[in-house]
């Protein structure tokens, strides 16, 4: 599921956070399959996953919620 930023927007702040979460533990999973020399079931899911995480913490950090990090 590709993150748009205007629905990223409409999420509240622990929202947001959940999210954020979610995609960064879904991220760790694909990679350790990935490491383990398992196929994934969709090669561009990886990539999926960096770029949703990216959009959250660039609208987190427009709206103030995120500091240096």
């Amino acid at each position: 599921m590709v993150l748009k930023a205007k629905e990223i927007r409409g999420m509240s702040a622990d929202d947001r956070q959940k999210k954020l979460r979610e995609l960064r533990e879904d991220l760790m999973h694909e990679r350790g399959m990935s490491a383990m020399g398992g196929s994934t079931p969709s090669p561009g899911k990886i990539r999926q996953l960096r770029m949703s995480i990216a959009r959250i913490l660039t609208v987190m950090r427009e709206e103030g919620e995120l500091t240096n990090e």
